[in-house]
C-alpha cells in the first residue's frame, strides 16, 4: 500500500529542514532573539549605567578596575574626600587605603568610594593624627566588560543586546504593516483589474517617486523624532514592493479555473479574494517578508546613523554605529560590537529567506 501524498506544505518543510544554511540562520536568528530579551538581565550591568572611571573600556576577560585603573580612579575620588592616597594595597577583593590630609577628614566623605559603583561599603581601620590619617578597608567589584564600555562609561554588550531589541521591533513590526498594507492593496488591484487597476498602480508610481529620506525629514519638521514616527515612515513605503508583488500574482490567478468555479458558484469578491487568492499567494509573499525584515532593519540604521530615527534614552543598532563612528579613531570597539550584531542579524535573514525560497519553489524535488 502506497503512502499518501505530502502536501505542500509538508514538503515545502522537509525541503527547508535539508537546507543546513536555512537551518543555522533560522538557529542564529532564534539565539539572537533570545539574547535580545534575556540577555540584558544576565550582563550584570544596567543598561543606562554608567561607570565614569571606565570610559572607553576595551574587549576583554579581565575583571576591571584593574591595576591602571585603580590608583587614577582612587586619586579623583581622594580629592572629593579632600585627601591624597598615602598607600594603597590591594590584596584579593579587598583594599586597604590609607588617606592623608593637613586638616582633619571627614568621615562621612567616604561615601564617595561606594557612590562610583567600583567599591563597596568602605570601613574605617584606624584614624591617626587626630583624624587627619584615616586606614579604610574598602571591598572592591569585580566588573567584567565582553565587549567594552562607551563614552559614557556604559557596558557596550547591555547597550547592543537592548539596542537589538529596538531594531528587531522596527524590522517585524514594519514588515508587518508592510504585509497588511501590500497584501490588501495587491490584491484588490489585480483582481478588480481594468481602470481600478491602473488607477491604483498610478498612486503606487507616484509614491515611489517620493524621495524616502525627504519624505521622512518633513516628519520630523511636523512631529518630534521618536520609535513610532519611524515605524510610521518606514511602514507607509514598503508596502509598495509587497503590493506590487501580491498584484503580479493576483493577476496570474484571476483567470484560473478555480477562481471562476467560484465566481460561477456566486462567491462574492471579498470570498474569493479571501478563500482562493490570498493564500495562493503566500509563497512569494513569505519569501518576500524574510527579505525585507533585514531591508527595514537596515533602512532604521541608516537614519538613525543620521539623526533621524530613534532618540535617546532609546538605542538602536543605527544609534550605536553612529556613535561608534563618531569614536573610530580612539576607540574601534564601540563600532565592530554593534556592527557585528547588525550584519549578523542581516545575513542571517537573507541566508533564510533564499532557503524559503527554493523550499516554496513548487518545481522543486520533495
Amino acid at each position: 500500500m502506497s503512502a499518501p501524498p505530502k502536501s505542500p506544505t509538508r514538503r515545502a518543510i522537509l525541503r527547508l529542514s535539508r537546507d543546513r544554511g536555512a537551518m543555522t540562520a533560522l538557529a542564529v536568528l532564534a539565539l539572537m532573539t533570545l539574547a535580545c530579551l534575556v540577555g540584558p538581565l544576565l550582563t550584570g550591568h544596567a543598561p543606562a549605567r554608567t561607570y565614569p572611571d571606565l570610559r572607553q573600556l576595551p574587549p576583554g576577560l579581565a575583571a576591571q578596575p584593574d591595576a591602571d585603573r585603580l590608583r587614577p580612579t582612587l586619586d579623583r575620588l581622594a580629592f572629593r574626600i579632600r585627601a591624597t592616597v598615602a598607600e594603597a594595597e590591594r590584596t584579593g577583593d579587598t583594599l586597604r587605603l590609607v588617606l592623608a590630609s593637613d586638616a582633619t577628614i571627614d568621615p562621612r566623605g567616604l561615601v564617595y568610594l561606594p557612590r562610583s559603583d567600583l567599591f563597596g561599603a568602605p570601613r574605617v581601620v584606624a584614624s591617626e593624627d587626630d583624624g587627619r590619617r584615616l586606614t579604610v578597608a574598602v571591598p572592591v567589584r569585580r566588573l567584567h566588560f565582553l565587549l567594552g564600555t562607551d563614552v559614557h562609561g556604559r557596558d557596550l554588550l547591555s547597550r547592543s543586546l537592548v539596542a537589538g531589541r529596538v531594531s528587531l521591533l522596527i524590522g517585524l513590526t514594519a514588515t508587518l504593516v508592510a504585509l497588511g498594507v501590500g497584501i490588501l492593496y495587491g490584491a484588490v488591484s489585480g483582481f478588480a483589474g481594468g481602470a481600478v487597476d491602473a488607477a491604483m498602480m498610478r498612486v503606487v508610481d507616484i509614491l515611489y517617486a517620493l524621495p524616502f529620506v525627504f519624505f521622512v525629514i518633513v516628519l520630523v519638521v511636523f512631529f518630534r523624532a521618536s520609535l513610532a514616527l519611524i515605524l510610521v515612515a518606514i511602514g507607509a513605503v514598503e508596502w509598495l514592493d509587497m503590493a506590487r508583488i501580491v498584484r503580479a500574482q493576483t493577476l496570474a490567478l484571476r483567470r484560473r479555473d478555480f477562481v471562476r468555479a467560484a465566481e460561477a458558484l456566486g462567491l462574492s469578491s471579498a470570498a474569493i479574494l479571501r478563500r482562493h487568492i490570498v493564500p495562493n499567494t503566500l509563497g512569494p509573499v513569505t519569501v518576500a517578508a524574510t527579505l525585507l525584515v533585514p531591508r527595514v532593519i537596515l533602512l532604521e540604521s541608516f537614519l538613525s546613523f543620521l539623526g533621524l530615527g530613534v532618540q535617546e534614552p532609546a538605542t538602536s543598532w543605527g544609534v550605536l554605529i553612529a556613535e561608534g563612528a563618531r569614536s573610530l579613531e580612539s576607540a574601534p570597539h564601540m563600532l565592530a560590537g554593534p556592527a557585528a550584531f547588525l550584519v549578523a542579524t542581516l545575513v542571517a535573514l537573507n541566508v533564510l529567506g533564499d532557503g524559503l525560497a527554493a523550499a516554496l519553489d513548487p518545481r522543486a524535488e520533495a
